[in-house]
């Protein structure tokens, strides 16, 4: 019999499963694919935590998987001794986000550790910042992002309130792996957790503290209490936990045109409005930008469910038209505003850096040479951001300014160890509404600052490959590229190779190699000429492989011909 076959019997068989579980899975009997695809693997708890479809099965969520991946971890905080601070907990909107909550509460609970929960559901930079207005060891936020609804997923904080990286990261995924059986996985009744205190619900008293950091972050209050009234923006949630945090901020700031999208204002797990949650899809702003039109709306604003990430579009006065930003574009929107400002009112710190994500636009990088700001650039994943502030702080080597990557997320402030998109919304407003104190629209902005520092653009090509084959294809496309790397994109030359899964950094113009000098990961980058790029990695989060690239240009047209070729050379090279 398949090991697959014999963990399915496992699970209909074992008294430890309940009944809906097992009624679950004798309703796929005799489907052997789905059975394969269900209990192949154990769900894989990576570096950032567990993701997957919700259902039965050991490659699934679920109230097992769930409980024993908290198993590991209490495992894990129980070694270090921090058990006595605790864990704080949120969720999101998603399907049995609640329960999964409060299976891993009950788990922590029963291992002697107390678990603070949020009352409802909450954004996931509160999450991180309440871990440590709480001092607590870690935290653990119950969300799939911007995955489609059948997803949930289940992210790990350590006491920085950053999501945990190297060693914790691994020595976690090393505890969890050592819990052998799912019946070994502890748990308590809630009524017992609360009475030995190892159960605290937490709410208001956090929300208000998170907005008041968020309030201390605007430059000008001024500019806004001047334009408040004739700034119209339109914002959407995408169902998620963004409504109250974000309305709630613009409002305290004296913004009085807000229009939420009605017909997404309110938690759906099904995201009904919606074909895929995520901001950096051009169709699920489709409601928006309707309501946007009927308002003449200057800016329209979208989160992702988890509140995380930020989408934008702008509206551009010659044409009437709305026009999207990209991740990189609102990012640098949002960083060039806050550094140019701040240096003008003798704000900037002399020692202030700036951190990106090693496949986001390289347009930061004249900025902070512009104002003399330490540039530093950290693998993908906003805990590497996260994990600089730790050294800042530790080290007292910088002062943070700004940190930002390509998939929409960015983070002003230190509040918070993760990108936050209330946060991005309060500072992006601020910026709109400066410009409308200068006559000029944030599309005006976004040109002004590609005629100063020029037209770098970016895409990427994405590429879904489920299930055990798709795994083996990611994993095969991976092997290719990486044992015979092109010297050449489009006519540029490779100047630079970098794979950071071995550390190994390759110079082709002067024919040396050094490392990269940045943790192990499997990605692949090539550094081009004429301030081109591209770079390939498999998702750490969905069945996909991912290719990025960059160039600049002397025009918007000129640099979104140049990328277009680019694009289509990579997807030949690489993606084939």
């Amino acid at each position: 019999m398949d090991e697959f076959m014999k963990k399915y019997e496992y699970w209909l068989n074992d008294p430890y499963f309940d009944e809906e579980t097992k009624a679950e899975l004798r309703a796929i009997e005799g489907k052997k694919d789905e059975i394969e695809d269900r209990f192949y693997k154990d769900l894989e708890f990576g570096t950032g935590g567990l993701r997957g479809v919700i259902g039965a099965g050991s490659n699934r969520m679920n109230i097992y998987t769930v409980r024993k991946a908290t198993q590991g971890l209490a495992n894990y905080i129980l070694k270090a001794g921090t058990q006595a601070k605790g864990v704080a907990i949120a969720y999101d909107c998603r399907r049995m986000s609640p329960e999964f909550a409060d299976i891993a509460a009950l788990c922590l609970a029963a291992n002697g550790i107390k678990a603070y929960v949020f009352d409802s559901l909450r954004p996931t930079p509160e999450l991180s910042f309440a871990l440590r207005e709480l001092n607590c060891t870690a935290g653990i936020v119950v969300t799939a992002s911007h995955n489609p609804p059948e997803y949930n997923g289940y992210k790990v904080y350590w006491d920085d309130g950053a999501q945990v990286t190297s060693p914790i990261d691994t020595d976690i995924i090393g505890e969890v792996e050592a819990v052998r059986e799912y019946s070994d996985a502890k748990t308590m009744s809630l009524e017992d957790a609360k009475a030995a205190g190892l159960y605290e619900v937490i709410g208001k008293e956090i929300d208000d503290k998170y907005i008041e950091e968020l309030k201390k972050l605007v430059i000008h209050p001024e500019v806004i209490k001047e334009t408040a009234d004739s700034l119209k923006i339109v914002y959407t949630p995408f169902h998620g936990t963004g409504l109250v945090p974000v309305t709630r901020i613009l409002k305290e700031l004296g913004f009085t045109n807000v229009y939420v999208v009605p017909e997404q204002e309110l938690p759906d797990p099904d995201f009904t409005t919606l074909d895929y949650p995520n901001p950096e899809d051009p169709k699920a702003f489709t409601l928006a930008l309707k309501l946007a039109k009927e308002k003449d709306a200057d800016i329209v604003l979208a989160t992702d469910p988890d509140a995380d990430r930020l989408g934008i579009y702008a509206k551009d006065t010659a044409t009437g038209e709305y026009i999207p930003f990209t991740g990189n574009m609102s990012g640098i929107l949002i960083a060039e505003y806050r550094i140019r400002e701040l240096a003008a009112m003798g704000k900037l710190p002399s020692n202030g850096a700036v951190i990106k994500t090693i496949v986001s636009s390289n347009m930061i990088d004249p900025i902070a040479e512009d104002y003399k700001l330490k540039l530093i650039e950290v693998l993908t994943g906003f805990k590497y951001i996260g994990e600089q502030i730790k050294w800042f702080e530790r080290d007292n080597s910088y002062e943070y300014v700004f940190g930002y990557e390509e998939s929409y997320g960015c983070l002003v402030g230190t509040h918070a160890r993760d990108k936050d998109a209330p946060d991005a919304v309060m500072c992006l407003c601020e910026a709109a509404a400066w410009c409308k104190k200068q006559g000029i629209t944030l599309w005006d902005a976004m040109m002004n600052i590609y005629k100063k520092y020029g037209f770098f653009r970016e895409g990427i090509h994405t590429v879904t490959l489920k299930g055990v084959d798709g795994a083996k294809e990611i994993q095969n496309i991976m092997d290719r590229i990486r044992s015979n790397p092109p010297k050449e994109f489009a006519g540029l030359k490779v100047r630079e190779f970098r794979d950071y899964k071995v550390d190994k950094l390759v110079n082709f113009e002067n024919a040396t190699e050094g490392k990269t000098g940045l943790p192990t990961s499997n990605v692949l980058y090539f550094d081009l000429e004429n301030n081109s790029w591209c770079c390939v990695r498999p998702s750490g989060t969905e069945p996909k492989i991912k290719f990025y690239m960059g160039v600049k240009g002397t025009s918007l047209e000129d640099s979104e011909k140049k990328l277009e070729e680019l694009k289509e050379e990579v997807i030949a090279k690489l993606a084939n």
